[in-house]
Parts: C-alpha cells; sequence; structure tokens
C-alpha cells in the first residue's frame, strides 16, 4: 500500500471534521479581510515575524527581544484597531456562520438591472458611475461611501443618480447581487493619455480600473455615452447590446469560478456528515 492510502486509512471521521472546520474558518477570515486595510496590515505582520526568525537565529538579542514584546501587545492593538470590522464580522458570522460559502449570488439578473438603468442615464444623458467588484475586494472605498447593503435594482440606481439627491455625487460599488454602497470616493487616474475633455467620472473609473480588477461603468451626462473601464482601458460608446455583452463576459466567469468552489465543499461537508 502507498503512504497515501496508509494516511487514508488513519484518517477518523473527527480528523476530517476538523480539517474541515479549519478551512471553513479560514476562508471566512480571508473573506472578511479581502479589500481591506488588514491585508497589508497582515503581511507587515508576516515580514516582522521573518525578521523575529532571523534574529533568533543571528543571534540578535536586542531586535529578537524587542520584537517579541511587540508580539505580546500586538492582539490588543488589532482589537483597537479593527474594532468596527471584528464587530461587523461577528454580527454577519453569527447570523451565518457559513456565510462565505452559501451565498447565492444572482449576477445575471442584477447585471440585467444595471444595463437597463445604464440605457435609461443615456437617454435621459444622467450622469453615473457604477463599480463592480470582481476578485479583488473593494471594501476601503465601501467605507469612504454611504452604506446601503440593497438589493440591486432598477429603481435604486434610478434614483440613488436623480440629480437632485444628495447621493447622486460619487460612485456606487456592487458586490455581486448586492448595491454595497452610494457616494464613494474613487481615485482618480494619472494617465496623460486620457482625453482632456474627460470629466472626473471618466477619471474616477479609469483610476479605480487601474488600481483594482474592477470593472467600472460610466455614463456622461453631457454627451449620454456609456463607457467602461476594464484594466485600465476604456470602452467608449457602447450600446445596450455590446455593454450586457461585456459585463456578462467579464463578471460571469469570475462569479462561477467562486460558486463551483462553494459547492464542491458543500458537497464535501454532506459527505462528512453523512
Amino acid at each position: 500500500m502507498t503512504k497515501l492510502s496508509l494516511l487514508i486509512e488513519a484518517l477518523a471521521w473527527r480528523d476530517v471534521i476538523d480539517v474541515l472546520a479549519v478551512f471553513v474558518l479560514t476562508y471566512n477570515v480571508l473573506l472578511l479581510i479581502r479589500g481591506t486595510r488588514a491585508v497589508q496590515v497582515l503581511f507587515g505582520i508576516l515580514f516582522l515575524i521573518a525578521i523575529s526568525q532571523a534574529a533568533n537565529l543571528l543571534g540578535l538579542d536586542t531586535l529578537e527581544s524587542l520584537l517579541e514584546r511587540f508580539f505580546d501587545i500586538l492582539p490588543f492593538a488589532l482589537i483597537v484597531l479593527f474594532q468596527n470590522q471584528i464587530r461587523k464580522a461577528l454580527a454577519n458570522f453569527g447570523k451565518n456562520p457559513l456565510y462565505g460559502l452559501s451565498t447565492s449570488h444572482k449576477v445575471e439578473s442584477s447585471l440585467q438591472e444595471i444595463v437597463l438603468a445604464a440605457s435609461t442615464f443615456s437617454s435621459r444623458k444622467v450622469g453615473a458611475l457604477i463599480v463592480l467588484e470582481r476578485i479583488e475586494g473593494l471594501r476601503d472605498y465601501i467605507e469612504n461611501g454611504i452604506s446601503l447593503d440593497a438589493d440591486v435594482s432598477f429603481d435604486l440606481l434610478v434614483t440613488i443618480f436623480n440629480p437632485s439627491t444628495s447621493l447622486h455625487d460619487g460612485a456606487v460599488i456592487v458586490q455581486g447581487d448586492r448595491l454595497a454602497a452610494a457616494a464613494c470616493f474613487l481615485p482618480l487616474t494619472s494617465n496623460s493619455e486620457l482625453s482632456l475633455a474627460a470629466g472626473t467620472r471618466h477619471r474616477a473609473a479609469l483610476g479605480i480600473s487601474e488600481e483594482t480588477d474592477a470593472l467600472a461603468l460610466v455614463v456622461s451626462e453631457e454627451t449620454g455615452k456609456i463607457s467602461v473601464a476594464i484594466e485600465g482601458e476604456l470602452i467608449e460608446d457602447l450600446d445596450q447590446a455590446s455593454l450586457k455583452d461585456l459585463l456578462l463576459k467579464s463578471l460571469i466567469a469570475d462569479e462561477e469560478e467562486l460558486t463551483s468552489l462553494r459547492q464542491r465543499l458543500r458537497q464535501r461537508l454532506r459527505r462528512v456528515t453523512s
């Protein structure tokens, strides 16, 4: 028998549940910190751990002692720095401990609502900026806007971008089938090749597509033209059909990949617990 066969036979059902529980917990933690400053903090902590190990190997006692004292107070510092995020995370986790695995995104339906709204804005020459999250998280940008956490709908988008409302300035950010926030401020592109006629919305759309893998849909209030910024490129003058096709090709593949992973994990959990 191979070593792998012997290992599988030695595994008890408790071991399998233990491994899956750790995996689910880790997966949810990664979902919580995705797209936030916590990712950079995590990399910084890992870097300090590496320095601490190097100090131990090289016999740098003072540096090692200093880092050990820092690590003693680090948990308390993290709680203070991320208290709001921790509170929200625990609240979400309490509602649904497997929320990262059981969320069912109706992305295609949401995209249809977005396309319909964009076409309406175009015909009325109403300016709009809608950012659609892909793999990289946008939580830092969501937190600087007004939180909504609502279903994506034509009526809601039309209301938000009504020039007489206070939310029409800034961007709307969409996560899956949820409208996460409105009036969000985005980084502006520094691309010198962009036409001087391009307004702030177009520069913000390009800026967020350069900083992240997000897709940004922008409607010009001067011309009514619909454009999409993706990977630092601006695709201009789209009609309703071409816009829908572009959004589906760019976003559905990302969602199908995540959905496939969730389904495989649910199947494994059922086999273990059955």
